[in-house]
Order: C-alpha cells, then sequence, then structure tokens
C-alpha cells in the first residue's frame, strides 16, 4: 500500500472489512454550496436571481438579485406628460393593467382636484375588479404546476379566457388596456358588455368553489404549502407587507376599506384572511387560500357595480378629462389595492411643467419579495419553489 503523508493520515478513516481485508475512507465533511436559481429558472415567474447559501438541502439564506427587467418607468415619467405615463403604468404589472391605471389616476386627480362622474366609478370599479379575478388566476394556476398539479392550470387559463375577452371588448388591447385616463376612461362599456358580464358571473361563481376545492382538499398540495414559509403578523407588518401576503398573515388590512376610494365604501364586500382551519395562518397555503377567497368576493362587487351602474343616456366618459394637465405646484401620495398589494405613486409637479417633477412608485411586489430572506431561513429547496410562487411577483412592478 503507499505510504501516506501526515496530513493526508488525518483525513482517513481504517475501517476493518474481516479476511484481512481493510477500507479507507476519507471523513465527511459538510460546507455550504451557493445555488443560484434564476434568472431563467421556472420558478422565480420571470428574470429573478436567487443566491441560495445551502447546507445540503436546507436553505441559510436566499438572497434576490434584481434589475433585469428594469426599463427606467419612474425616468420616462419625468419625459412625458401625464397622460402619456399611463401606457408605461400599464406595463409595471402587466398581469394587471387596469388596476394599475386606477391608481396611478387616483394620485393626478387628487393633485388636480377634479370630481370624477358616477357612471365613470363604477366602470373603474367593475373592470379593476374583473381583472383582480383575472390576476388571481394566473397567481393559482401557475402555483398549482410550480407544486406539480397541472389540471388547475388548465382550468384557471381556460376561465381567464373570458375575462380577457371581456376587457378586450371593453378596451380593444388583451393585457396592456391603457383604458382608465386621467378623469374617465377612454370609451363607455360597449352594448351588451353588463349582459355578458352578468353570464360570466354565473359561470365562474361554481367554477371558483371547484378550483379552491381541487387544490385545498388536495393532500399533496397541502403537504407541501402547509406551515412552509411562515409569516408572523408583527414581521410581515415590520416589512411592509400588502395585500393577500399581508392579509395570509392574519391582518384584516385592504385598502378598498381603509382608504374607502372611488365607489367602494358604498359596496358590500369581506375582507379575506384565513380561519387557520385549513392552513397554519401566516404560511404558503394562508396566502393561497385569500387569493382564492378574494375572487368570490370580487364577484359580488362586480354584481353589486352592474346593479348600481347610473344609466349611458347623455353619459360622456371623457367629459372630466382635462384638455391640459398642468397641476398647481405640489406633491401627491396616492394608492390602491392592486391584486398583490399596495401599489402607490408620489408625485412631485412644480406647476410649470405638464410632466411630474419626480413620479416615483411604490411596488407591492418590491417590497413583498424584500422579506425572502426571513421566509427562506432553514427551509428546504423544495420549499423554496413554494414559498417563490406563493409571493405570486411580478418582476415588471419589481424592477420597474
Amino acid at each position: 500500500m503507499q505510504e501516506l503523508g501526515k496530513s493526508e493520515q488525518s483525513s482517513l478513516r481504517v475501517t476493518p472489512q474481516g479476511k484481512g481485508r481493510v477500507l479507507i475512507e476519507k471523513d465527511l465533511s459538510s460546507e455550504e454550496m451557493v445555488l443560484n436559481m434564476g434568472p431563467q429558472h421556472p420558478s422565480t415567474h420571470g428574470v429573478l436571481r436567487l443566491e441560495c447559501k445551502t447546507d445540503g438541502e436546507v436553505v441559510i439564506e436566499a438572497e434576490p438579485y434584481l434589475g433585469y427587467l428594469h426599463r427606467c418607468f419612474e425616468k420616462y415619467a419625468e419625459t412625458v406628460d401625464y397622460p402619456g405615463v399611463v401606457p408605461f403604468v400599464d406595463r409595471m404589472d402587466y398581469l394587471a393593467s387596469m388596476n394599475n391605471d386606477l391608481a396611478y389616476c387616483i394620485a393626478v386627480e387628487k393633485l388636480l382636484d377634479i370630481e370624477i362622474p358616477r357612471r365613470v366609478e363604477f366602470i373603474r370599479v367593475l373592470v379593476s375588479e374583473l381583472n383582480r379575478i383575472a390576476s388571481h388566476l394566473v397567481a393559482i394556476g401557475t402555483y398549482a404546476i410550480d407544486l406539480g398539479a397541472f389540471t388547475p392550470f388548465l382550468f384557471c387559463f381556460r376561465d381567464r379566457e373570458h375575462l380577457l375577452g371581456l376587457l378586450e371588448w371593453a378596451s380593444g388591447a388583451r393585457m396592456l388596456y391603457n383604458y382608465i385616463l386621467i378623469g374617465g376612461v377612454a370609451e363607455d362599456l360597449p352594448k351588451g358588455f353588463i349582459e355578458r358580464t352578468r353570464e360570466f358571473v354565473s359561470y365562474f361563481r361554481p367554477k371558483a368553489v371547484e378550483l379552491q376545492k381541487l387544490l385545498t382538499e388536495n393532500e399533496i398540495f397541502v403537504k407541501r404549502t402547509r406551515g412552509v414559509g411562515m409569516m408572523p403578523a408583527d414581521v410581515a407588518i415590520n416589512y411592509g407587507w400588502s395585500g393577500p401576503m399581508l392579509r395570509g398573515s392574519g391582518v384584516e388590512w385592504d385598502l378598498r376599506k381603509i382608504d374607502g376610494y372611488s365607489v367602494y365604501p358604498e359596496l358590500d364586500f369581506s375582507v379575506c384572511v384565513p380561519d387557520g382551519k385549513f392552513s397554519d395562518i401566516g404560511d404558503s397555503l394562508s396566502r393561497h387560500l385569500v387569493r382564492a377567497m378574494e375572487m368570490e368576493e370580487s364577484l359580488k362587487i362586480i354584481e353589486q357595480c352592474l346593479d348600481m351602474m347610473p344609466g349611458e343616456e347623455g353619459f360622456n366618459p371623457r367629459a372630466a378629462i382635462p384638455k391640459r394637465i398642468r397641476p398647481k405646484a405640489g406633491e401627491v401620495y396616492g394608492r390602491a389595492e392592486n391584486p398583490r398589494g399596495e401599489l402607490g405613486f408620489y408625485i412631485q409637479s412644480d406647476g410649470k411643467s405638464t410632466s411630474p417633477l419626480r413620479c416615483k412608485a411604490r411596488s407591492s411586489c418590491f417590497v413583498n419579495l424584500s422579506a425572502m430572506k426571513e421566509l427562506s431561513m432553514g427551509q428546504l429547496i423544495p420549499d423554496l419553489v413554494a414559498i417563490i410562487g406563493s409571493i405570486d411577483i411580478v418582476l415588471g412592478e419589481v424592477d420597474r
């Protein structure tokens, strides 16, 4: 046998094997390994890179690296006029363009101090809630396929097509709508739109219940998500979480109730929080359940909008739109409850220009993703996929 050096001898162990044979083994040692997930990894839902420090299968820390989809939105906003910002806002959270437009228009209208026609307000809430359901269907469908369930993905995208058809009928665009404008909407609802929307509500209500049962009663899905990615309510608040992420931790915080913007104060709906029967409050399953429950609440809101909406006689959707927008000098912060949480716009005006002096977007996706280290610590690598999916990020809004 070849003679070994002293340093090498110390790392070897001799094990008797019987019949005069011995097995020389190296001592097994462990060390941290750096594992990169993304930016093309299917579980990251966009061009996100996670640098994961792992000890075997256990994640010690996951650091998100951003900027792959950066488009200089805030700088662009300083170079175009106020109405010209709306198409750029569309492209932030491209799964919820109607909701993006509403948040931005609320901010500018607050700066202008103008009154919005009542029918316009109902139309805005109607299309925003339709878009909220469409967004949640993508979140639930892709989350299911992340965890190996293919059928719910097909169901979600089948029903989402009905919503995209309605929104395209109203606005002329399939995803990036540019429909809600400062002071109004681009066009009135087309003839037959209200009747078709009622048909969709009747069709989708049992489908929403079926979809929820398909996942929440699936033993594999529950085992992959329950107790995974726990976030206590106080920590979620300190991180600045909002939307389904914060409500998933048991905090009843919904800007539609808290701020009462548009006609939401006149509508009857509930703030969805988990009750702890099916999930551990604050885990990945809780966040999924909130989105599932919110779709049913959005159906209630849509029905009430259809019932309460004023008639179209003499209605001009552009009546309150200023011909030239040049707000007085000042600053304002306007926000709205998007499918992923609070989307806010801080706008500064110098009183001279037709462009914002400063337009800062407060992204709920960016803030929610900032807690990735907290969520991933001590989890297994497969659980990291479940955690990312439960956050429901859209990188267009994260990077802006």
